[in-house]
């Protein structure tokens, strides 16, 4: 895995599992840091925000298609749903899995 800096091209997938190219703005812990800026330790989350394209075509501006920014996003080993995590464009997407009632 690579490190995470700012100018990183990364993969956000958003809270609706749709996939988009982004670059992280900020970073807040690596993936894998014995501390993070929780305190945590052991673990770290790969925290960072990011700026993307957004997916919305209606979305434009005088300089083209508007862009969309997300923070405080999780590494995809981090987050409790498929959705709204980020990824090095070599790993496999999040695994999608339908609710399961109970």
């Amino acid at each position: 895995m690579g490190e995470l800096h700012v100018g990183s091209r990364i993969v956000f997938t958003d809270e609706h599992c749709k996939d988009h190219n982004a670059l992280v703005t900020v970073v807040w812990s690596q993936v894998g840091d014995p501390t993070d800026d929780t305190g945590d330790t052991g673990h770290g989350n790969g925290c960072c925000n990011l700026v993307y394209v957004s997916g919305d075509e209606s979305k434009t501006d005088p300089y083209g298609r508007q862009i969309e920014r997300a923070t405080s996003v999780v590494h995809k080993d981090h987050g409790g749903a498929p959705g709204f995590c980020w990824r090095f464009p070599d790993e496999e997407k999040p695994v999608y899995r339908e609710p399961v009632e109970r």
